[in-house]
């Protein structure tokens, strides 16, 4: 941006500290961000950022001039076709066990128990990554094995957001039926509280907390799961787990894009 388009001595007075370009281009990304709240005029942006009118419309001209922003007269400011341009890149360059991995281990480090990162393969869960807990326990999983979406929590995590229809599939792929209505109700708890539990189903005497990890436009794209043995997994301690567990997820989420203000994409439920 040109020297001429700096902000004004005025208002360079809030970050006196910082050089004026990099004062420049933080005013400039936050019109982007007003402009992705709904802000779409000059006094709105001028009101919202603590900018005079002109300093607002050479900023939100500048961002038009490079893409970032479109305007269209007596409609106002939208976000330009730019900013989908490096929103795909960014996706495209962004691998899931990389992201996931600090959050994972630092969870691991605070519960001392075994952290899952999966995804979702077709009617099973995958396991991407593990990071192995300090107490003396042994879970049996491999990062690469498959494990049914029924009774891993990490599993039911990853379809939380999926109908009923959905979900009877899932357990049909097991070959019957039995236990069906209870374990579809447990799936409407799960769903409505936003994590899972694996109640020693997966495996006997182990336990674990799952939670959904989601992309930019809010579907679940991967979930992460907390599992020790079961004596170190009361009742009363995975429900206190549960909020630790989710936290991580979401913020495994936001490195992802997701925002809350995308939310939490939910299909129409079917009929039980």
């Amino acid at each position: 941006m040109k020297k001429a388009d700096q902000v004004e001595t005025e208002e360079e007075g809030k970050g006196a500290a910082q050089p004026s370009g990099s004062q420049t281009l933080l005013r400039g990304l936050d019109v982007i961000d007003a402009v992705a709240d709904g802000i779409t005029t000059f006094p709105a942006l001028s009101e919202r950022l603590g900018l005079t009118k002109s300093t607002a419309h050479r900023l939100a001209s500048a961002l038009v001039e490079r893409g970032y922003l479109t305007f269209v007269a007596r409609e106002g400011y939208a976000l330009g076709p730019k900013l989908l341009e490096l929103g795909w890149a960014a996706h495209q360059q962004m691998h899931l066990p990389s992201v996931a991995r600090p959050h994972i281990e630092r969870l691991a480090a605070e519960t001392e128990d075994t952290v899952h990162l999966g995804i979702l393969d077709g009617t099973q869960a995958l396991y991407l990554d593990k990071v192995a807990g300090r107490r003396r326990v042994i879970i049996g999983s491999r990062v690469g094995e498959r494990h049914p979406i029924v009774s891993t929590g990490l599993g039911k995590a990853l379809v939380l957001d999926h109908d009923e229809v959905a979900w009877r599939g899932f357990y049909e792929v097991r070959g019957y039926t039995s236990g069906m209505a209870v374990w579809l109700e447990r799936m409407r708890v799960y769903s409505a509280k936003g994590y899972a539990f694996d109640l020693e189903e997966n495996e006997d005497q182990v336990r674990c907390v799952a939670a959904p990890i989601r992309g930019a436009s809010g579907e679940i794209v991967a979930a992460l799961s907390v599992s020790s043995a079961a004596h170190y997994m009361g009742d009363d301690r995975m429900e206190a787990l549960a909020e630790r567990v989710r936290a991580t997820a979401e913020d495994i989420s936001k490195d992802l894009g997701w925002t809350e203000r995308a939310g939490r994409r939910r299909p129409r439920r079917g009929r039980a």
